[in-house]
């Protein structure tokens, strides 16, 4: 005689009795663990900023972000002000503070701004929304803009900073699933340091952006007003993608930097 347990309909309903616990446990954790993954992504969107505008703890070769103990006070010391740029037609229509954009969205912060979801409304004919957070170190003001783009195999993402000319004073590059030892690179201080004093305007206020060049003739990037930066070998789909996020997102910023000629 067989067992009750040796039909298949025991098997089912073994199998939707275990989904059914599985996904209540799944949803519960999720549930549970969204203020921390909210805190953590807060967290790191500041220290990314921090980084472009030269506040971490570098050492003589290694990429490192202040601690994340401390990340929010020196955020506050050194971001004075948060601007959310409204652009359209290549132009900037409205300019919100910190604190009109948040009581207009609900209290989110500019920093937490979806730059990917922001491009694609502009590509459905919407207003695009352009977060700037300006700091200031050292007597000198940092003005640092969010970039967004796709890699060879996924998302790349980083922020820009520059002064009041447009030029770069310090850059931060991720990305979701490039290749380890190639494309993955692009967050290694090596590349980024190599922003450091590149223009993105030519004399006559053109926007020219940054190539990240294979065949670059100035491998030391000694001249930084060439436009290009030395590509990583063997990442050069992930390079061309920093090159056009680079010249895609921060050309929308050049309305305002002109308006601080005026």
């Amino acid at each position: 005689m067989s067992k009750k347990t040796d039909g298949n309909g025991y098997t089912m309903i073994f199998a939707v009795v275990m989904v059914l616990v599985v996904g209540s446990l799944l949803a519960f954790l999720a549930s549970s663990l969204k203020p921390n993954i909210k805190e953590n992504q807060r967290i790191e969107k500041q220290q990314n900023i921090l980084y472009a505008m030269d506040v971490n703890e570098n050492d003589e070769s290694s990429a490192t972000f202040v601690s994340t103990t401390v990340a929010g006070e020196e955020f506050s010391k050194y971001i004075t002000e948060q601007l959310v740029l409204e652009s359209k037609d290549g132009k900037i229509v409205k300019t919100q503070s910190r604190q009109e954009y948040m009581d207009a969205n609900g209290g989110q912060e500019p920093y937490l701004i979806d730059v990917k979801k922001q491009q694609a409304n502009a590509k459905v004919g919407k207003a695009r929304k352009l977060p700037l957070f300006i700091g200031e170190k050292d007597g000198k003001k940092y003005y640092v803009a969010p970039i967004y783009g796709k890699g060879l195999w996924d998302a790349i993402w980083g922020y820009v900073s520059m002064d009041e000319n447009m030029v770069v004073q310090g850059a931060y590059f991720d990305h979701k699933g490039e290749t380890p030892g190639l494309g993955a690179n692009i967050k290694q201080r090596y590349f980024m340091d190599d922003f450091y004093g590149e223009h993105l305007l030519t004399e006559a206020g053109v926007f020219k952006g940054i190539t990240v060049a294979k065949g670059n003739n100035d491998p030391k990037n000694d001249d930084k007003t060439d436009y290009e930066v030395d590509a990583i070998a063997g990442a050069t789909i992930t390079g061309d993608g920093v090159t056009a996020m680079i010249k895609s997102d921060l050309s929308l910023y050049v309305p305002y930097f002109k308006s601080l000629k005026q």
